[in-house]
């Protein structure tokens, strides 16, 4: 199919794989902000410790690819930046509702306290610019390797594709996003490597254990929207149309 009817062309089920992309990109920073989570294990010494956002995390970059993969990397571009419009949206309401005042009651269960401990990291910045960020350069990186990886695979191996670019995305993502964080003070910078390693193995895991499903969703939606984009002579800038 050209890139010029793929344009034009109206998808059954585009809309919701991109809400659920959203909301799963939305409510993991949320998460990274409010937990820690540590297993009570270790690794060859490392203690396995991670932000609580990287339950989820990782489902972004798997729809991230089903999204390259069936649509194309022009219409990924987009729905990247659509997160990247919702997640700094979501940032400025919690800046918001970081400065109005508490009511009464809710000051004596809560408080201004808990909110700035709980979800401080979403309400002044830190967590923020670290997500945007990361996102940014870990999400079009991986729809590139994506993208670029079909073409010359001529659209086999799909789990090389997939792999492959979450080594490289979440590589990209992982070290921006804590080290921004930990340059922020949302982390101490003493669990910077356990969390950067932890978060990397993870993420990259969750990716070859969920490969099946990938499998079995891309294989759907190729049959159900009847497409199956090669992004040939495109520009991929992440700044063009």
């Amino acid at each position: 199919m050209s890139l010029s009817q793929t344009h034009q062309k109206s998808y059954r089920y585009f809309d919701l794989v991109v809400a659920v992309f959203v909301t799963v990109l939305i409510t993991s920073n949320i998460a990274s902000s409010a937990k820690i989570i540590d297993w009570g294990v270790s690794l060859f010494g490392l203690r396995l410790s991670f932000d609580a956002g990287t339950l989820l995390f990782p489902i972004s970059y798997i729809f991230g690819d089903v999204l390259t993969e069936v649509y194309g990397y022009q219409k990924a571009r987009r729905v990247i930046w659509t997160g990247f419009a919702a997640l700094a949206l979501s940032a400025l309401v919690f800046w918001a509702v970081r400065w109005l005042p508490g009511e009464a009651t809710w000051q004596e269960y809560a408080g201004q306290a808990a909110y700035d401990a709980i979800l401080g990291g979403m309400s002044t910045g830190g967590i923020v610019l670290a997500s945007l960020l990361a996102y940014w350069a870990g999400s079009f990186s991986n729809a590139y390797i994506m993208s670029r990886l079909k073409v010359i695979t001529g659209g086999k191996f799909l789990w090389v594709r997939t792999i492959g670019s979450t080594l490289i995305g979440e590589g990209v993502d992982t070290m921006t996003f804590i080290a921004a964080a930990s340059l922020a003070g949302v982390f101490p910078w003493e669990l910077f490597f356990n969390l950067t390693v932890t978060n990397y193995i993870f993420k990259v895991g969750i990716e070859v254990i969920m490969t099946p499903v990938t499998y079995q969703v891309v294989r759907w939606l190729k049959s159900a929207e009847g497409e199956d984009v090669f992004d040939r002579g495109i520009n991929f800038s992440p700044f063009s149309r």
